[in-house]
């Protein structure tokens, strides 16, 4: 069998080439798109699919440089960490934090289902935390992220197993959030809005101000921030395992950035966040993309099955809790049901799926200001940060 082994430029430019073509296939296949599969995942399926026809006929594999893929982890995190606002969990209100609880909730009720199960089923119980919390609140991005982690601790099969769950949450959520708010409506006898009902909702949030600063300053800033984030995180990780306290190495970045927003919001300093944005989806990309080419498929067959008997459960208690959980933290009204459905693609796939939802459900009932409000803040600051926390608790106890 030839070995094709890769340096670290090779792989970078393989995985920026997987991008283009990924982006390429969604943007003229019209399911990928309206369920919301990202490209880079779609490119890194195509190249682990033609490494599993080298791996099955003997013929060939493939060696990638994986520190660089372990650099844009700490870098995907440490931007996460700078999400974490709690002083715009407080502007938020109420509706913010209850929905924070209620999708945390979920996180943890999601995880203890999937590790159970598989270890009824009699399967590595971190195999079904990969169908669990990191695969379904998570999506694509942290399953990419905790798939090696989890294969390190012994999981066979655990990155190909979360990626195929997250794909599986992104339409399983997509397809029960309509009827869970239906079903809302007729059983409470709710009715929806009309525009005009709309003009009192909450405004906009603004995350923080970075004007003044030249567009060369603030990318600056950011690379500073970040790096220095990164420096620190590591250094204290390193202090607390010598401690005897082992945390994953992207968990210390993303605490210290989480401390040093909430220091600059406290000082009403200037933050820059569309640079972090950037920066942050840029490194996921080229992450998911190295994650995906060096995902071994054929590792993946033992699994298969109790990974689907898992995902088939986790989906029932999804509808579930959106129904008698979400609807009731939420108010019980129409905005409520509006969420209900938002929460069903938000907590089997990603953000964009539960605004999916909503703009379907609302389109046909009425508008909903709180619902178009709350999940986009609570799915863009602050559960990624929770849910990682959460994962990281469940990978100690496990393992």
């Amino acid at each position: 069998m030839i070995t094709l082994q890769l340096d670290i430029a090779q792989t970078v430019g393989t995985a920026a080439v997987l991008l283009v073509v990924g982006e390429y296939i969604k943007n003229h296949v019209s399911l990928l798109a309206r369920y919301f599969i990202p490209g880079p995942i779609i490119g890194g399926i195509l190249f682990s699919l033609i490494a599993l026809v080298g791996h099955e006929t003997g013929s060939f594999t493939f060696q990638f440089y994986d520190n660089m893929r372990a650099f844009l982890l700490l870098v995907f995190f440490t931007t996460i960490g700078f999400s974490a606002s709690f002083e715009l969990l407080k502007k938020g209100g109420l509706g913010v934090a209850l929905f924070l609880a209620a999708a945390v909730g979920l996180v943890l009720i999601q995880n203890t289902l999937g590790a159970a199960m598989a270890a009824a089923l009699g399967i590595n119980p971190l195999i079904g935390l990969a169908a669990g919390s990191i695969a379904l609140t998570g999506g694509h991005g942290t399953s990419a992220a905790f798939g090696p982690l989890l294969e390190q601790a012994g999981a066979v099969g655990a990155l190909p197993a979360a990626i195929a769950a997250a794909t599986y949450g992104l339409v399983a959520g997509c397809v029960i959030g309509g009827p869970v708010g239906t079903l809302l409506m007729r059983r409470n006898g709710l009715k929806g809005r009309s525009l005009q009902t709309t003009s009192d909702g909450p405004g906009v949030i603004e995350t923080a101000p970075d004007a003044g600063l030249t567009s060369t300053d603030t990318v600056m800033y950011a690379t500073i921030l970040v790096t220095v984030s990164i420096g620190a995180g590591t250094l204290l990780v390193n202090w607390l395992k010598d401690l005897g306290l082992t945390l994953p190495a992207y968990l210390g970045p993303m605490l210290v950035a989480a401390v040093v927003r909430n220091i600059i919001d406290w000082r009403n300093w200037q933050l820059p966040m569309r640079q972090f944005e950037v920066v942050g989806n840029v490194s996921l990309a080229f992450f998911l993309a190295m994650a995906l080419m060096s995902m071994k498929l054929w590792e993946m067959a033992q699994v298969a099955g109790p990974l689907l008997l898992i995902l088939l459960v986790q989906t029932a208690v999804m509808f579930a809790y959106a129904y008698f959980v979400t609807f009731r933290v939420m108010g019980s009204d129409y905005d409520a049901a509006v969420i209900a459905a938002g929460h069903c693609g938000f907590g089997m796939g990603a953000t964009p799926n539960a605004m999916a939802n909503m703009q379907a459900f609302a389109g046909a009932n009425g508008p909903s200001m709180k619902a178009f409000f709350v999940i986009p803040l609570v799915g863009s600051l602050f559960i990624d940060f929770f849910n990682a926390v959460i994962i990281t608790g469940y990978m100690n106890y496990l393992k």
